[in-house]
Formats: C-alpha cells, structure tokens, sequence
C-alpha cells in the first residue's frame, strides 16, 4: 500500500496537468457572450461585433455581444468580473475602465487588477487636442501661450471630470503654470459640437470623431496625444513632440476576461483573437477605418502597458486635482 502511495499522488498530478491544455483545447463548450459596457453603436460596439461574427466562425460556436451600459463602464465590467472564469464571458471596453475608473471613485465593485485579466489591445490611438478655427493658435505650444496671456479665457469642453479632456488640459495648466476654463458637458457628443460651434475654444477628440471636421477645416488640430503620429494625419505632431511629455490622450481598444480564468485558455482566447484583427480586410475595415493603430499584443504586454497607463494618468489626477467620489 505505501509502495502504491506514491503512485498515486505522481498519477493525479499528471492528470491536473494534463487537464489544463485540454480545458484550452476543448474550449468553447457552449456559446461565447462578448460585454461591451457601452450602448450600441459606438466604436467599441462595432469592433465587438466584427470580432464576434470571425470568433463565431473559428470556434464554431455562436459569439453574441451584449451591451451592458451605464456607470461609466462600471455596471458591464462588473458583469464580467462576477462571470464564471471559464472564457465564456468576455469583456470588450476602453481604457477608462480599468485605468481611470480607479482614479475617479472610492470604491469599484470589481479590482481592475485583479477581476478583470488582459486578454489583448486590439488597437489604439492618440486622442486629437482641437480648437475652434477663429482660435489664433495654430500648435498646442500657442495654445498654452495664449491662454498665459489670457488667463481663464480658454475655454475647453471635456465630459466630466476625470475624463481625458479633463486631465489633459489641467495637467497643462498645473505643469505650465496657466489657466484654462473647463466646460463640463453631458457626453462626448456635445462637448465635440461645442468646439465645433465655437461655443468654447478647445477640446478633445478621437481621429475617428473629428477627423473629417479637421480636413473640412471645421476644426483645427494642434497635437495628437499617442506615442505617434497617425498615419492619415502625418502633419499633426504628438504632444511630446509639442514639449510635453508628460500629457497622455489616448484611447485603446481590449479584450479581458473574469478574474480566475486559467493562464493557458487565457492566451488560447488571445492568439484566436489576435490572428483574426491581424487579418488585412478586418484590419482595413474596422481598425484603419477608424484611424486607430492595430496593437493585438500578447496578455502579458497587455497587462505592462495597461501599468504604465496606470503611472501617468496617476500623475496627471494628482495635477488636476482630481479626487474620488
């Protein structure tokens, strides 16, 4: 009986180990349901869907997206972070939710660290800083002159405190020592119409959004927030390119799953999604198209570039003096 013991133990570790790549293999066991925690329709929406209809096909299984809005992301991303950690539940959403949604209240109903695990950036892209055409600046370096000799007298449209928009022009202000006017609106929509309108004299915004107002010339951009300049806007320089280097505007675009999900389903799930948006006509059609830059990194660069996010939207709370609510 002793001799069998050791046996025994030495079988039953072979099975637990031999059962984890059979859970990633045998993977999906039943249909596959993708959260986006924003209403339909928008950008995340639609990756979401093109991601589903190819995952469908490749997993044959079907793979529905569900939009689960309200709370800032919060009330989807909880959804997922409670899920069984079996890649059945998924999260597709933007960077606010496990990024800033820290920042910004005292207590979430799931750990960003930890309830949600990175699954891959499908794409990203610097944020636009516009401003209205009758705006004398012609680059951010202006910008920040202009309201050094004008201060409070810039306007900007931003959609909450917290937001992008928000931090970046306080951060500005904190670090140049000038004063800007913030005008809070009630989504990203109306802020955007605001700078348009000329109802304020600068804000933020996607390449996707306001591109085609920057090419009509409806709008002017000064600086574009990401590591690089966009591809179809080559003209417009970064913000550190601007001289500084310490203010982000991005946006990304990813894939997370429940808390718990076994490491090895984990990057099954990431090298099926991963080979799909590297697809040229899926790239061309819903990443190019939307001015964003493909990334469909690995779990682990994943989860490193969502920690230096982390560091510098940290830094740029302190500088706007955000506090949670």
């Amino acid at each position: 009986m002793r001799r069998l013991i050791p046996v025994m133990l030495l079988a039953a570790m072979l099975c637990m180990l031999s059962a984890v790549p059979a859970l990633a293999q045998s993977f999906p066991a039943k249909p596959v349901r993708i959260v986006v925690p924003y209403p339909a329709g928008g950008s995340t929406d639609v990756i979401a869907r093109a991601l589903a209809r190819e995952l469908s096909t490749l997993w044959a299984q079907p793979v529905v997206v569900e939009n689960i809005s309200g709370a800032g992301s919060i009330i989807g991303a909880e959804k997922v972070a409670t899920a069984s950690p079996d890649g059945h539940t998924l999260l597709l959403t933007i960077d606010p939710t496990v990024v800033h949604n820290r920042f910004l209240y005292k207590k979430l109903p799931y750990d960003p660290d930890k309830s949600l695990i990175p699954v891959t950036m499908i794409a990203r892209s610097g944020q636009f800083v516009i401003v209205h055409p009758s705006v004398t600046a012609n680059n951010l370096r202006e910008l920040v002159e202009l309201a050094r000799r004008t201060p409070g007298k810039i306007a900007y449209a931003s959609y909450g405190i917290g937001t992008q928009t928000h931090l970046l022009f306080e951060t500005l202000g904190k670090r140049e020592g000038v004063q800007f006017l913030h005008v809070p609106y009630k989504g990203v929509a109306p802020a955007t119409a605001a700078a348009v309108s000329g109802e304020v004299q600068a804000s933020v915004g996607s390449p996707a959004a306001t591109g085609a107002m920057v090419k009509a010339g409806r709008v002017k951009a000064l600086a574009i927030g990401g590591p690089r300049r966009a591809n179809l806007y080559p003209d417009v320089p970064t913000i550190a390119e601007s001289g500084y280097p310490y203010a982000a505007a991005i946006i990304w675009f990813g894939l997370f799953a429940p808390g718990g999900t076994d490491p090895q389903l984990v990057e099954r799930i990431s090298r099926d999604a991963t080979g799909i948006v590297k697809r040229p006509e899926f790239t061309d059609k819903y990443i190019a198209a939307f001015s964003l830059d493909l990334v469909a990194n690995t779990p682990a660069e994943f989860a490193a570039a969502i920690r230096a996010d982390v560091e510098v939207i940290s830094e740029m709370v302190k500088a706007a003096g955000v506090h949670p609510e």
